[in-house]
């Protein structure tokens, strides 16, 4: 039920408000039979706005509304009233999510702030009233502005997990272990790879009451930038973490080949990814005897720290969140 209430990509058709037409009014009482123009304003068309909440975690909302339509903006009246503005829609959506445009692809904002609000479909101007039009050659226009049309648009909405830490690694490294045992979360743990399916959060304490936000990211596998497995879909949650801790298992067959080919799918999905802060973990490590891990300690080659480390004994877990501490304060 956990991974079907994780939803991290929905697609929404937004239909924006109509501006309210502008009044064509001639100001008239009982003493006046011929007054000038007095045509007030049309409304403003609803707005679609999303709104950032730290208290959301997913876009679960947003997954059955295939369509959010605004009202639009009321026309203006005589005496110079204006119409009132249509009712915006305020969307609430989790910290990191990007909002892009269906056609083109292209990225039109990014949430990432709390009570941050940012306007997603702009509703329609209202129309000019004819007082608007008065002059001194022009003193009685009989026309006004129509309101404008709101907009019709299909939007994707993607979430970036945000996390301190994201947990690199092929399937069954033992990253949910990891998030198991330093945190309170309870990721599904099995021994068969993709396990998780959807990321994992997890907050870490750490010292003098001190505490960071973990992020199981479900595992990735060679080719993964291509599209491979759900490659891009993994990938994407990584690009808002301030750390990556790889990790490999021990018995992996070449620990330092293995990272450099997860190194690889990170730089070529984006090479951006490449210049974040990294440490690398070599997990279960409780299968080994400590004679067994300094020979193999001359043989990993990396341009990274690494820890050796047993989610299941807590061998090597404060030396790692000591390490993952001091990166992050170098942020």
């Amino acid at each position: 039920m956990a991974d079907q209430n994780f939803v991290d990509y929905v697609k929404i058709c937004c239909r924006s408000g109509a501006g309210g037409a502008g009044s064509s009014h001639f100001y008239r009482d009982k003493m006046t039979s011929k007054g000038g123009p007095d045509g007030g304003d049309g409304g403003r068309g609803g707005h679609i706005i999303l709104r950032g909440n730290r208290n959301v975690w997913t876009l679960l909302a947003l997954k059955y509304m295939k369509h959010v339509i605004a009202t639009p903006g009321m026309p203006g009246a005589g005496k110079l009233c204006t119409g009132a503005g249509g009712k915006d829609v305020i969307l609430d959506v989790p910290l990191g999510t990007v909002a892009r445009d269906f056609e083109s692809g292209e990225v039109d904002f990014e949430i990432t702030e709390h009570e941050e609000t940012r306007v997603l479909v702009s509703g329609g101007r209202g129309g000019l009233g004819n007082a608007n039009f008065k002059s001194s050659t022009r003193q009685s226009p009989e026309y006004a502005q129509p309101g404008e049309p709101g907009q019709e648009i299909w939007k994707i909405l993607e979430l970036k997990v945000l996390a301190d830490v994201g947990l690199v690694g092929f399937p069954n490294a033992g990253k949910s272990s990891l998030l198991a045992a330093v945190t309170a979360a309870k990721p599904e743990i099995a021994n068969y790879p993709f396990t998780t399916l959807v990321p994992n959060l997890g907050i870490v304490k750490y010292r003098d009451h001190r505490s960071f936000v973990m992020a199981d990211i479900p595992g990735i596998i060679e080719n993964a930038h291509l599209g491979k497995g759900l490659g891009l879909r993994f990938l994407r949650h990584i690009e808002r973490n301030s750390v990556l801790l790889f990790m490999v298992p021990i018995d992996a067959g070449d620990i330092s080949a293995e990272y450099g080919i997860l190194l690889n799918e990170l730089k070529m999905y984006n090479p951006e990814l490449v210049d974040k802060p990294r440490i690398l973990a070599v997990t279960k490590c409780d299968l080994v005897d400590d004679e067994y891990l300094e020979l193999i300690r001359p043989e990993i080659k990396t341009d990274v720290p690494f820890y050796f480390i047993s989610s299941v004994s807590g061998k090597g877990l404060v030396e790692l969140k000591d390490a993952l501490w001091k990166e992050m304060d170098k942020q």
